[in-house]
């Protein structure tokens, strides 16, 4: 098998334009942060704002303490009043700032909990609205790749926000201070930062370009990091020695995105080192001047110190004020990602006049020459198909693999919508009617069901979720599917969870989760039930029993199945035969037999293998 090459994504990198342009998101985002907790939000402000006047406070009266110990050497009569009380008010100004930024650093902390708990939900809740059609989109999964990885750096921006807000403040008071005593070491002041800041954004240009550039590769690393090291793949990794061919599959391309990290990553610390150097050099030029100033009496001692503090501190500052608002620019392109992603269209709309569902269903789901093909795909899986589920009787679906039948269940559930033709309940086209309500007419178990880390009882509420409480319900499920009696063999119970990437969680074999699966549809008093292989892991003995039950339990219900095996799909009122799309023939078991075409023959050849 040739292996691909890896070249890396081409991306063009966000211009300057661009980055300033993100900055719009940042209104929408702190309207959020301010959501989750108001109290905690503008606490949180009024705290920086003061801790912003203490540096400049505590330099000023430093330089007080140092000019008084000068003053009080050469005193003939020594008088330490002053003193005492300068140093005082250091030490409460020290002890205040502390308290201040212990208060500032825990409100960060507890709304950048909050908030990426929220934007999470949010994630999750969006995901849900959007489209299937979507969800199996490559390029849907880059974006909500990009929103969901950035859960981290939104905290960490608003955070990079409040301290610029703060440092702001400082750097105000700081340049005040300097302007009057000495305003030459402004000049040296943007020498020694200024070109560090444009080296930063010069970078952090190329970081995110590289980030977003790489996303599906990002992700490909992920899937390999999950199938090499998943209870899940574990036997088949192991059976077929898939481990080597996995690890060098993850070596080439971990590899590939290593080497343009590492050379963006030299680059950046070279580059930066330079700079550093520059800042450096004005730093000690500025001290010089403040020194020789000292020396010609123009300066005092205390002023020395304060201005060679407020000098070094004002470089840091604004160091830290120019890098954050690189970083910020930068992280406000994933702000960006974020919010796209949330306005996602989630896909066709409802009318503007919507028809109430049915309370009782006395025609029948009707499809009618309906056409259908996945999205990007240029061959129909449907071609002009047409049949009448009559309400109240069981159709089963058969045919090959890739007939189209899964597609023609996706398609009455409205995950998708027909290209040509309708599909109709009672005579009413089906995109009339509210499509949650729609939906909510359908208990339906799939063959790829999943198997959730909850409990057993979670496990079968999961067919209708507002019943997770309702214990009597849950065992009445389970009772009926047959799944009580590998609950009962269960430590724990009902309560037991299962699976095993939790403590104290247990595994079970395939035809046993089915059975807490079948449970599912048995949890809802849906009008219409879909079971599409639901038992495909159970024998034929526990398959037929399945759904001899499953037949009296629903009599009088619609039902729809799909399955393999034809001692089972025998018993469904109508059965539909479908072959590359289109239907080939439809009626009873014993009328298709007569007609000895394709379900005859596919029921013949497996009961040969019975035999």
């Amino acid at each position: 098998m040739p292996r691909r090459s890896i070249t890396g994504p081409d991306h063009q990198e966000p211009g300057w334009k661009e980055r300033m342009g993100a900055l719009q998101y940042l209104p929408r985002f702190f309207g959020k942060i301010r959501q989750v907790s108001p109290s905690l939000f503008y606490v949180n402000i009024i705290s920086r704002i003061l801790n912003a006047a203490t540096p400049v406070a505590l330099l000023w009266v430093g330089k007080l303490i140092l000019d008084e110990v000068v003053l009080q050497i050469d005193a003939p009569e020594k008088d330490f009043s002053l003193l005492w009380g300068l140093i005082a008010l250091e030490l409460g100004l020290a002890v205040l700032s502390d308290l201040i930024s212990r208060v500032t650093n825990l409100t960060d902390t507890l709304i950048g909990d909050m908030y990426s708990n929220k934007s999470s939900v949010e994630i999750i809740n969006k995901t849900a609205e959007i489209e299937l059609s979507q969800l199996e989109d490559p390029d849907f999964y880059d974006k909500l790749d990009r929103a969901r990885r950035q859960t981290v750096g939104r905290v960490s921006l608003m955070s990079g926000i409040m301290s610029q807000l703060q440092d702001s403040i400082t750097v105000v008071s700081l340049v005040s201070a300097l302007v009057v005593f000495e305003p030459w070491l402004i000049v040296l002041l943007v020498f020694s930062v200024i070109p560090a800041f444009l080296n930063e954004i010069k970078f952090s240009q190329k970081s995110y370009s590289l980030a977003r550039g790489w996303t599906t590769e990002r992700r490909e690393l992920d899937d390999l990091r999950y199938v090499g090291a998943s209870d899940v793949t574990a036997k088949e990794v192991k059976l077929f020695g898939l481990a080597g061919y996995i690890a060098e599959r993850f070596k080439t391309l971990s590899d590939a995105y290593y080497k343009v990290t590492r050379k963006l990553a030299v680059r950046k610390s070279l580059w930066g080192a330079a700079f550093n150097i520059l800042g450096v050099l004005s730093y000690y030029g500025a001290f010089v001047l403040i020194v020789m100033r000292v020396v010609a009496g123009v300066l005092t001692v205390g002023d020395l110190t304060f201005l060679s503090g407020s000098f070094n501190r004002l470089r840091s500052q604004l160091q830290g004020i120019f890098f954050r608002f690189s970083q910020i620019t930068e992280s406000a392109l994933y702000l960006k990602d974020y919010f796209d992603f949330l306005d996602l269209e989630t896909g066709a709309e409802e009318p503007e006049t919507v028809v109430p569902v049915p309370g009782e269903i006395r025609r029948g789901l009707e499809f009618s020459g309906v056409w259908f093909r996945y999205p990007g795909q240029e061959e129909y899986v449907l071609k002009g198909v047409s049949f009448l589920i009559p309400a109240g009787e069981k159709l089963a679906f058969v045919g090959e693999n890739g007939a189209g039948k899964t597609t023609l269940i996706k398609l009455a559930l409205r995950f998708y919508e027909p290209e040509k033709g309708k599909i109709l309940l009672d005579g009413t086209d089906i995109r009339e009617f509210p499509k949650e309500e729609y939906q909510a007419l359908f208990g339906v178990i799939f063959q790829d069901f999943v198997k959730y880390n909850f409990s057993a009882g979670e496990n079968i509420a999961v067919g209708d979720i507002n019943k997770v409480g309702d214990d009597r319900s849950i065992v009445k499920a389970a009772r009926q599917s047959l799944a009580d009696k590998v609950i009962a063999s269960l430590p724990g119970g009902y309560d037991q969870k299962l699976g095993r990437r939790f403590t104290n969680g247990m595994d079970l074999s395939g035809g046993q989760w089915q059975k807490i699966a079948l449970a599912r549809a048995y949890m809802k008093d849906a009008a219409i039930a879909i079971l599409d292989e639901p038992t495909s892991a159970l024998d034929a003995r526990a398959e037929y029993e399945a759904f001899q039950r499953f037949m009296g339990l629903t009599r009088g219900k619609t039902a729809i199945i799909i399955s393999h095996r034809f001692s089972t799909v025998r018993l469904a009122d109508t059965i539909v035969v479908l072959k590359d799309g289109r239907i080939l023939e439809q009626g009873t078991h014993e009328a298709l037999m007569e007609n000895r075409e394709l379900y005859a023959e596919l029921f013949t050849l497996q009961a040969v293998g019975y035999q």
